[in-house]
């Protein structure tokens, strides 16, 4: 029989070992916030990247979504991400440049220089997209993930777009930053800043004429009951980024971190391929659903007035040089 004097050692024995078998298996929660509805590519980022992480770290993180601005606009959640207040976000590429400073991932949204979903996949795997993603980390980030979640065409209200000409004094929705004004100031449109959350009700009740969007987001957000003429422009992609704190990130085992990395390139391609199935089938439901379709005409001399701007944008950064070279290339 044991006495009370052994029993109490093996309880002691049992804690020293125990606690370490715990640590080991008991899984790390992570929240992981976003803006996107649960159709759009936005939210596909970051179940395949979940789906992605539980197949490489099987039982070590219990990875929390909140989509559909739960926690917030994409603004609200990159700030939250660098101040620690949640683990990742997933948010649209162009709000990093705008929130931490640095300029880089103003490279993929520079007009007309990335083909198709096939070439961004391309882009964001090598040595150029991965670069973006890493310049994060003085801002407090780890860059995981660079997709598109849809490339941009021009979707109006009043009329069709059918020339540059066409575009002249649109009251056009821009998310308000630096590069997408002199866009759309450079075709000839009045833009205007608004949160991704009024659109619907601006183009409702004429506060504005058009904005530029993807196919995912009119789906997402309803777009397609109050715009009805699509100008497939398709002059840049909407890319998106998972990021982590750093802080968070740098306190995990070097296993657990490779892992979170890989998880970010593991589902950076069956994201691309979701987004490009949805644009190109979507586009025949939205037809159903009373949307036209327009080429636009003089598509050539658009892209001939961006190229200024391409130029003036790789000179502020040796990596959006390297992004465009490479895209280029």
């Amino acid at each position: 029989m044991l006495t009370r004097r052994q029993f109490g050692a093996g309880l002691a024995l049992a804690g020293v070992a125990a606690p370490h078998v715990a640590r080991a298996q008991a899984p790390i929660r992570l929240r992981l916030a976003h803006a996107a509805a649960e159709v759009h590519p936005g939210h596909i980022a970051a179940l395949r990247f979940k789906e992605a992480l539980e197949k490489l770290a099987p039982g070590r993180f219990n990875l929390q979504l909140f989509p559909n601005r739960q926690l917030g606009e994409d603004k609200a959640n990159v700030e939250a991400a660098i101040a620690g207040t949640i683990d990742l976000c997933g948010a649209s590429g162009v709000l990093f440049p705008l929130v931490t400073g640095r300029p880089a991932l103003d490279a993929p949204q520079l007009p007309f220089i990335i083909k198709d979903y096939d070439h961004f996949t391309k882009l964001s795997l090598g040595a150029a997209g991965q670069a973006l993603l890493s310049d994060l980390s003085d801002a407090g980030l780890v860059g995981l993930q660079l997709t598109d979640i849809g490339t941009r065409n021009f979707l109006s209200v009043g009329k069709p777009v059918k020339k540059i000409a066409d575009f002249a004094g649109l009251k056009t929705r821009i998310v308000p930053v630096p590069l997408h004004k002199a866009i759309w100031e450079t075709v000839g449109t009045a833009p205007i800043g608004l949160p991704y959350g009024e659109v619907y009700g601006a183009l409702q009740t004429k506060v504005i004429d058009a904005v530029e969007i993807n196919v995912s987001s009119m789906l997402g957000e309803n777009l397609w009951e109050v715009g009805k003429f699509m100008t497939l422009t398709g002059h840049y992609p909407w890319h998106n980024v998972i990021a982590m704190n750093k802080a968070k990130f740098d306190s995990l085992p070097k296993d657990l971190q490779e892992a979170i990395r890989q998880a970010g390139r593991d589902s950076t391609a069956p994201t691309l391929q979701y987004t490009k199935d949805q644009d190109l089938n979507a586009r025949e439901d939205l037809k159903k659903k009373g949307v036209q379709f327009f080429d636009l005409e003089d598509l050539a001399e658009m892209k001939k007035k961006m190229a200024p701007l391409v130029e003036q944008y790789a000179k502020k950064s040796p990596l959006i040089d390297a992004y465009v070279k490479a895209a280029q290339a």
